[in-house]
């Protein structure tokens, strides 16, 4: 920095001008300082392309286990941040609850007529 504003000074010998050093230290960089400003804005709802958790594939029961775990693969494959809530001790009502919570841009829940259909019934967090 002390090159780009054109900064010297006299040194105690009264010679030519000398250039001095900075030591510059920022706490927080960029990066660190926009990804505060989009927490704050977001209130921790972020938008779907940056959200760390995009898509909660959530099965009725067990018999929709395998298609659930089928959607998960492909939309993990297809490069988004997909879970699998396969813990079959949990109603479905308190699986979409935990997911709300957690903040997922969408839930996909798969029952019986999904499983047939080849389909998933989607929440959206908005």
């Amino acid at each position: 920095m002390p090159l780009r504003f054109d900064l010297s000074y006299k040194g105690r010998d009264g010679g030519p001008p000398e250039r001095p050093v900075m030591i510059h230290r920022a706490v927080l960089g960029s990066v660190e300082r926009m990804l505060a400003i989009l927490a704050e804005n977001y209130g921790g709802k972020w938008p779907f392309w940056l959200s760390p958790s995009q898509i909660m594939v959530i099965p009725v029961g067990p018999d929709a286990e395998v298609y659930a775990g089928e959607v998960h693969r492909i939309f993990r494959q297809a490069g988004f941040q997909t879970d699998l809530d396969a813990d079959s001790g949990e109603t479905l009502n308190r699986k979409i609850r935990k997911a709300q919570l957690a903040q997922y841009n969408f839930q996909f829940v798969v029952g019986r007529k999904e499983v047939t259909h080849r389909t998933v019934n989607v929440r959206s967090r908005s």
